[in-house]
Parts: structure tokens; sequence; C-alpha cells
């Protein structure tokens, strides 16, 4: 597979890529199926239609991976937090973690209430073209333990960082449990048939630096140390998203490094490029414009030069984006001559 090899920093016949959020409102097929479905939440758990959503951007797109189609906040809901996805909302929690005795609650065990991920994943590689990769992901754990703690997105992750300064201990035992159930979910993930696992770190931007380390990168590195060690085949990739100004401090046992659209992807290339492979990193709104679009995609190529490197976006594809530039997006990608 292009994709895992590339993953692996081996020489590739052209450059792969795959867009974060590829299986989205964007897509008129994937609206199709959601309505079958009748909500979100349902169409996460329907390994039939799950699937076929997983598939549409491989077969629409021809893109090189196929990302399975979940939700990062399942994790939680199964260590026994009750989830909802409201229209306009977005997810929330009906009861938020405020205690000890509340993160003692949470199980232990919440990959074994997952199987219909699971049955996603072998419905899907069976299903996809053998030279195509499958993408497991998880959410990270500090991410997953703000919408905890928060019951919801944030712009303030106030009463999140009121807990990490005044009583970190809390903290701490929540992201270990959070880890632990992200360990094994990962896992399972893999003997059901994904050829590579990413950890999304979507607040990570919310901490300083420090803290970020302490609080996020040290449980990001402890996941993908487990996981290389009885996987060492399966590449893991990290997204830690608006930490550009805490790159020097990068460091673990993982393989590919995601790059968010605010980090110059040059400074990513001098500071990790010689130890991991970047994925990234185009500004999505640059779909809008078939112009903006291409000009962005060989500035991105002409930096890496074909070389350790997996085209992505720098967050994922947004529901208005216009499908036919991401089409011939993915053919300039393809066809690029150095």
């Amino acid at each position: 597979m292009i994709f895992v090899d590339a993953c692996f920093g081996k020489d590739t016949p052209y450059t792969p890529v795959w867009f974060m959020r590829q299986a989205g409102r964007y897509l008129s097929e994937y609206m199709e199926v959601r309505s079958k479905a009748g909500d979100f939440l349902s169409l996460c758990k329907n390994p039939a239609l799950a699937s076929e959503v997983t598939l549409q951007p491989v077969d629409i797109l021809d893109v090189d991976a196929a990302i399975l189609f979940s939700d990062i906040l399942v994790v939680p809901m199964e260590m026994g937090m009750e989830l909802g996805f409201f229209k306009g909302e977005g997810p929330k929690f009906s009861k938020t973690i405020d205690s000890f005795s509340d993160v003692k609650s949470l199980s232990l065990d919440s990959s074994s209430r997952l199987n219909y991920v699971y049955d996603t994943i072998s419905l899907t590689r069976e299903k996809l073209h053998k030279d195509k990769a499958l993408i497991g992901f998880c959410g990270a754990p500090w991410t997953l333990a703000t919408y905890m703690v928060e019951g919801e997105g944030s712009k303030t992750y106030a009463k999140s960082k009121k807990i990490l300064y005044s009583n970190k201990e809390l903290l701490h035992a929540l992201l270990e449990k959070i880890t632990h159930n992200l360990k094994e979910y990962l896992k399972c993930q893999i003997k059901a048939g994904v050829n590579a696992v990413m950890i999304f770190d979507s607040w990570a931007s919310a901490l300083e630096c420090d803290s970020y380390f302490e609080f996020s990168w040290e449980y990001l590195k402890d996941i993908a140390q487990e996981i290389k060690k009885e996987y060492p085949h399966i590449p893991v990739i990290l997204f830690p998203k608006g930490i550009s100004g805490f790159l020097d401090r990068i460091d673990g046992e993982f393989d590919v490094f995601g790059v968010d659209w605010s980090t110059p992807l040059l400074q990513a290339k001098n500071l990790l490029g010689d130890k991991y492979v970047l994925q990234g990193n185009l500004e999505p709104c640059r779909i809008y414009n078939r112009d903006s679009m291409l000009s962005g995609a060989k500035e991105i190529l002409e930096i890496m030069k074909g070389k350790r490197h997996i085209f992505n976006l720098g967050h994922g594809m947004l529901p208005d984006l216009p499908r036919e530039n991401a089409i011939e997006l993915v053919k300039f990608i393809h066809n690029y001559k150095f």
C-alpha cells in the first residue's frame, strides 16, 4: 500500500493523499446515508451504513486511504457517559466529570462495547481495494477529557483548566483511565483490520507549553509506544492541532506527525522532518477557490519534494466545500512531477 509505505518513509511513485473529515456533508451521497440512518450517532452505530460512508470518498475522490467513520466520543460514551448529538449544538454529555468518584465510576473496558466500530472496520476492509489503506483513529486523552469535564465543546476550557491548575491529581486520574481505554480500543481496531491508526488532539492549543507536555503529549507518547511495541507494522499518526510553538520538544515512538494549517510546513520539516514523516497541511478553505487550492498544494509539494510526506489538509473538510475541486486536487497531487 502506497499510503503505508509513505508512513514508514519509503519512496513512493507519487505523494499519497487523503483528507481529514473526507466522509462528510460536502458529499450528497453522505447526506443520503445519514438521512437513512436517522441521526449521527445511529449512523456511527450501524456498521453497514458507517462502512458505506467510509468508502464513499475513496470511490468519489480516489484518495489513497479511507478513514473509519465514527466519532471520538464513542469511547467516553461507552465508558459510561450519556451522550447526545443535537442539531446546531453538537455533542453533549448529560453529566460531567467533577470528582474522583466520577472518575472511579467510569468503565475500564469500554473496548468490549464498541463492536459496532470493529464490525464497520471488518466490512470496510472486505470491500476496500487491497491497494487502499484503512485508517483507524481515536481522540487524544486531553481532548476527550475536556469534553467529559465541560460536557460539550468549549471556547475557553475554563472548567478543565481550573481542575488542571487546582487539582491536577484529579485530571491525571481521568487521563490515565481514558488512556487505558484508548490503548485497548486501538488494539481492537487493528485486530479488526485497520492498516494505520491516528490520534486526534483537537484541543491541544488550549494548553500552554509545559502543561501540554504534562497533560497531553506524555499520554499520546504512552499510547503510541504500546501500539508500536505490539504492532510495529502498523503506522501511528499523531495530530496535535495548534502547537507550532512547541515543535522543538516533540519526541516519541510514532511514525507520522500531522501538521495543522497554522504551522508553517517548512518549520515542521526543519524541526521534525528527519525524525517523522509529515502529513498535511493545506488550509481547508483554499478548496473554495481552484487557483488558491492549486497554488497552496504546489507550495506544499515543493517544500516536501515527494519525500517523507503524505498530503492532507491542515484540518477537516468543511460541509460546503465544492467536491469538484477536491476531486481535481487529488488528481493534481497524484500527477505532480518534481
